[in-house]
């Protein structure tokens, strides 16, 4: 108790006005955290500019040097040392600060830059000369003429340099720069009308370029999915569902992967709202939410989210960095994501990645040893015909069938008529006709293109579950009364927050009611859970509502019991299963929403192109 405090001082302490270079450092620190954000900040600029194009040069991961050049409106020479002044912008006039249209707005960027290193802005704006104006350390320079044909150059030398202990703070220079690297390509992300250009100049000269991305054109889906090919790959955009979500003045666009095109972590989800990127806990939150039902919990969904709104639905000034947001109603952007992206997911129907197939081929593909040296072309039509029918009488009926069947089906042995109505040939559907199974468990089906290779187990699986979660939605879910309610002790903000969600824990079975000051009293559990642990049940679901906004503890252990359920209750491996069978399940997965994936997020379904078997056996 007699302890003296390492905080207070014996003397009674004195409160003193920072000097403004003192200021300005402090500043530094909560907007420069390393260099990647200098580029962030100097590359939001230009875009506020109206830049059509930024050229972005970096040196020793952006610790020696960053220049920033844009073809933007420039600035004239009176503005310049006002520029480098803090809270000194030509974006808001202050009046109101939830109506923000542009990335900028506090006026802080410059001169916490000017703070910590040295730089040199170099502007020149339509109908005037170019000039240039240097500040090192925080001390501001005179304005001078310079050379400049449009736009702006924003050059910073040794960064961090005015407080050298955060140097040692920096990490590698490879890693600073691809921090950088991925800085860029998320602003690049969001402004497909742009061009960029990111340069490693770290050796002198022009350097290499480490990233390009042109300006697109046409409309903004063509472009937001051209940038989003040039930096996230063709795999994405190839396996990728488009995305077009409105509620309540909140507007949803951008991509989303398949659920088979998960990742190993959650670095292929990029979000942004009204432009500017964020990495906001609930929004990544909502979007994990969307693909619970499709993936393990150690695979992560691929998504570039573009949220538009009014400025005043969303409050972009609660992070230093402007790397957090705050809506209005957070309800609602949850809400718009989840049902936006299930949506296009339930549209998506059977479809699987085709990264699988392409997948399939690397592994049957064989070590070439020799060179090939033959070319054999595909067979046309007529000699295919020729060939069957020179085989052996009967055959010829097979050049539009296949080439290897279980047994007869339908399609071969019933004859057609001028009465019958015309049904399309199964092989030219979506999945094709079943021709044989191997191995008991897995069903060879022949498309017009193709083949398909299905795990008839997965397939059933995924079937059977979409089937028990239509029930439970159309019947409900049947909740056990207890004989005697379960008392859980929580604290009174918890409880609180538990009764806030009664009415939708109700519809899942769960009902719960208040018990005197934090305590809550558990009536009624699902049924189709068992007896179960009610306590640590809604300390569970605590957890989730305060970390993400929303809980989905209860309504996933539902699931999870009717996964098993229909695990035990789908066709087996193993067991043998005539045409009309094997047909039967393709048909029913192209009606079902989801079937391309099994209740983990594993493919049931592998599509191999003819001309990519073909190149297998060399014959292209």
């Amino acid at each position: 108790m007699n302890t003296i405090s390492p905080n207070i001082s014996q003397n009674r302490p004195v409160i003193r006005q920072l000097d403004e270079a003192a200021v300005n450092r402090i500043a530094a620190g909560e907007v420069v955290e390393r260099p990647a954000s200098a580029v962030k900040e100097l590359v939001e600029n230009a875009l506020d500019a109206g830049a059509r194009h930024i050229d972005i040069a970096y040196a020793d991961g952006g610790k020696t040097l960053i220049r920033v050049a844009d073809d933007g409106c420039g600035m004239a020479a009176d503005d310049l040392p006002l520029a480098l002044t803090r809270h000194a912008t030509s974006k808001i006039d202050g009046t109101d600060l939830l109506n923000i249209h542009s990335f900028g707005f506090r006026g802080e960027a410059l001169p916490s830059l000017g703070a910590v290193g040295r730089l040199t802005i170099t502007s020149r704006p339509p109908g005037a000369d170019g000039c240039e104006i240097a500040v090192t350390g925080g001390r501001l320079g005179p304005v001078k003429p310079a050379a400049l044909n449009a736009g702006t150059i924003v050059t910073l030398r040794d960064l961090f340099h005015a407080t050298p202990a955060r140097l040692k703070f920096m990490r590698s220079d490879r890693a600073e720069a691809q921090a950088i690297t991925d800085t860029v390509k998320r602003l690049a992300m969001a402004e497909p009308f742009t061009g960029f250009t990111l340069r490693d100049v770290s050796g002198g000269g022009e350097g290499r370029v480490t990233f390009r991305a042109d300006a697109e054109t046409g409309d903004l889906f063509d472009a937001f999915h051209g940038r989003l090919t040039g930096i996230l790959g063709r795999d994405f955009t190839d396996n990728a569902i488009r995305l077009d979500a409105a509620r309540e003045g909140l507007h949803m666009t951008g991509f989303a992967a398949l659920p088979t095109y998960s990742r190993g972590s959650s670095v292929t989800q990029y979000l942004f709202v009204n432009g500017r990127p964020v990495r906001d806990k609930m929004l990544y939150g909502a979007l994990r939410a969307a693909y619970h039902d499709f993936l393990s919990r150690d695979r992560h969904p691929a998504a570039a989210l573009f949220i538009d709104c009014e400025p005043v639905l969303v409050d972009v000034n609660v992070h230093p960095a402007k790397s957090e947001v705050r809506f209005r109603d957070p309800g609602l952007a949850r809400g718009l994501i989840v049902s936006g992206l299930r949506h296009a997911l339930a549209e998506a129907g059977h479809r699987a990645s085709s990264t699988v197939a392409g997948a399939t081929l690397g592994a049957m593909r064989p070590e070439q040893t020799t060179p090939r040296i033959y070319q054999m072309d595909r067979p046309s039509p007529a000699a295919r015909a020729a060939a069957y029918q020179a085989q052996a009488p009967g055959f010829a009926e097979m050049q539009d069938s296949y080439s290897a069947r279980v047994e007869p089906t339908r399609e071969a042995v019933t004859p057609e008529t001028d009465e019958q109505p015309q049904e399309p040939r199964p092989q030219s559907l979506p999945l094709g006709a079943a021709r044989a199974q191997v191995h008991e468990n897995y069903i060879v089906a022949q498309t017009d293109d193709g083949m398909i290779l299905v795990d008839q187990h997965a397939a059933h699986e995924r079937l059977v579950y979409e089937k028990l979660k239509r029930q439970m939605a159309e019947n409900g879910v049947r909740a056990q009364a207890l004989l005697i309610p379960e008392i859980v002790d929580l604290s009174e903000a918890d409880a609180a927050r538990l009764l806030d969600e009664a009415e939708e824990l109700a519809t899942l079975g769960l009902t719960i009611e208040p018990f005197g000051p934090g305590a809550i009293a558990v009536r009624e559990t699902p049924a189709i859970l068992g007896p179960c642990n009610a306590g640590a049940m809604l300390r569970d679901i605590l957890d989730e509502l305060s970390d993400e906004g929303q809980s989905l503890t209860l309504r996933a252990r539902i699931e999870a019991i009717l996964s098993r359920i229909a695990c035990h209750g789908s066709i087996r491996s193993g067991r043998r299963m005539s045409a009309d069978e094997m047909n039967a399940l393709l048909r029913e997965m192209e009606a079902t929403p989801h079937s391309g994936q099994c209740n983990h997020g594993r493919p049931t379904y592998v599509e191999l192109k003819l001309a990519d078997i073909e190149r297998l056996f060399g014959r292209t």
